[in-house]
């Protein structure tokens, strides 16, 4: 069985890979993988708010002891709050219990190295790989087994770290933010990171009970958000999604900017401060050509890599580029963090909005996107594009298109699904394209 996927292990919870015994294996099989040298090695584990958190969380600690890692167990915190605790922490690994943006059915394992990025595929290869063989023989010794204890200020770590990214210069006052936590990971210090600079916080989404967690709320649902701003005559609005590694941001109309239009006011911020390296920024496939055409009329390019954050992580450390991000909110500022962070993205936006001294719906959208659809289709067995209808029915709809837009078709790597997106000048035609595939994919998938 294939344990990691396009962002580490994530499955229903209670069945395979997402039970306790596999948890627990990965933290016997990770720990082994990192404990390199005799110093005494240590592991951060956070989690978001789902109710099977409770069952993943000690399973994952039992293994780390077993392996000779001290485990420090931090709660529910934002992803990148553990990507920031284990450099700050000076450990050697970093897990983070949850699975995004997915309902709380599902549950996941992010796995940090102690630079604080995701680990290579090389890394996860050697630790799945360990699971499957069921060979322990690195395990440790009985007088050198790790303890596990927990860290109380570690949502006060994170909160200053989040601060100290807003520039000193500004302040929140007078600025009334309505913040959606998705009833998830940040639904603490998202609000205390925003009050304690000085904002009117108008919560919603705070209030998780294990399964709540993006139900009806959150980046992945933000209509509650959009509403609330326009009801609380706000300046803007910002939503995370379980884990706070995504955002979306709404103007004080209620329109939403998705990951691409905080791309742009995020690169123009920087690129007009002088702080923006490399005459570029990374995005993923999936990113609106508009975005593209709008980067070059200020003399930037757009480095496209496959989707998934890792990729564009990737690419901004080979690059040096500082910018980086996804359609869906996931927005990697490596100044300050080395993977997404839905806080402090949205603190760039608002430092924006204050130096526009506009409302956001004057100076927020930057691009006109081009028309862009995007259908998911879900399928059990075999992947339905290795079917040659469907090949073929992609194949007439590229040609179709040709160079008037892009057609992008790829399965999921955390659930079963067929993502079909087309883009181009007629949103009617690519409307009848996408409805095309998705039929084909769709009948594929029943027969197989």
């Amino acid at each position: 069985m294939k344990l990691f996927g396009t962002d580490g292990i994530r499955g229903t919870a209670n069945t395979p890979p997402m039970t306790v015994d596999i948890a627990l294996k990965v933290g016997m099989a990770a720990g082994c993988e990192f404990m390199r040298g005799s110093h005494r090695h240590r592991v951060v584990i956070a989690k978001d708010t789902r109710l099977s958190g409770y069952m993943i969380e000690p399973a994952l600690t039992s293994g780390f002891i077993a392996s000779g890692m001290d485990v420090i167990l931090v709660g529910p915190m934002p992803t990148p709050a553990v990507a920031m605790l284990v450099r700050s922490l000076r450990a050697d690994l970093g897990v983070m219990i949850s699975a995004s943006h997915n309902e709380y059915r599902y549950n996941g394992i992010k796995l940090f190295g102690p630079d604080g990025f995701k680990l290579s595929d090389e890394v996860e290869a050697t630790i799945e790989k360990t699971v499957q063989s069921n060979t322990f023989d690195k395990l440790a010794a009985p007088e050198k087994l790790g303890r596990a204890k927990r860290l109380d200020d570690a949502q006060g770590r994170y909160i200053e770290f989040a601060k100290s990214t807003f520039p000193k210069r500004l302040t929140l006052e007078g600025i009334k933010v309505v913040v959606d936590c998705a009833n998830g990971a940040a639904y603490h210090v998202a609000p205390m990171i925003l009050r304690e600079l000085g904002a009117e916080v108008v919560s919603v989404g705070i209030n998780p009970d294990g399964t709540n967690i993006n139900d009806h709320c959150g980046s992945t649902a933000p209509q509650m958000m959009c509403k609330t701003v326009v009801r609380e005559k706000a300046h803007l609005g910002i939503a995370l999604d379980g884990d706070a590694d995504r955002v979306l941001v709404c103007d004080e109309k209620g329109k939403l900017l998705d990951g691409d239009q905080l791309l742009a006011i995020i690169a123009t911020k920087w690129q007009r401060a002088g702080n923006l390296r490399g005459k570029s920024i990374v995005a993923t496939q999936m990113s609106n050509l508009g975005l593209e055409h709008y980067l070059a009329t200020i003399g930037l390019s757009l480095d496209r890599t496959k989707v998934g954050d890792r990729h564009v992580v990737e690419s901004m450390r080979k690059h040096g580029f500082n910018i980086g991000g996804e359609q869906s909110g996931h927005i990697i500022l490596s100044d300050y963090n080395t993977t997404g962070d839905g806080i402090i993205a949205g603190l760039q936006v608002l430092a924006y909005l204050i130096d526009c001294n506009k409302p956001l719906s004057e100076c927020g959208k930057l691009f006109k996107p081009l028309p862009q659809l995007l259908r998911n289709v879900p399928y059990k067995g075999a992947s339905p594009l290795s079917n040659a209808k469907v090949k073929q029915v992609i194949a007439d709809a590229g040609i179709s298109l040709g160079k008037k837009g892009r057609l992008f078709i790829r399965e999921s790597g955390t659930e079963p699904l067929v993502r079909v997106m087309a883009e181009g000048e007629s949103e009617k035609e690519i409307t009848i394209l996408v409805e095309a595939i998705c039929e084909s994919v769709r009948k594929a998938a029943s027969a197989s």
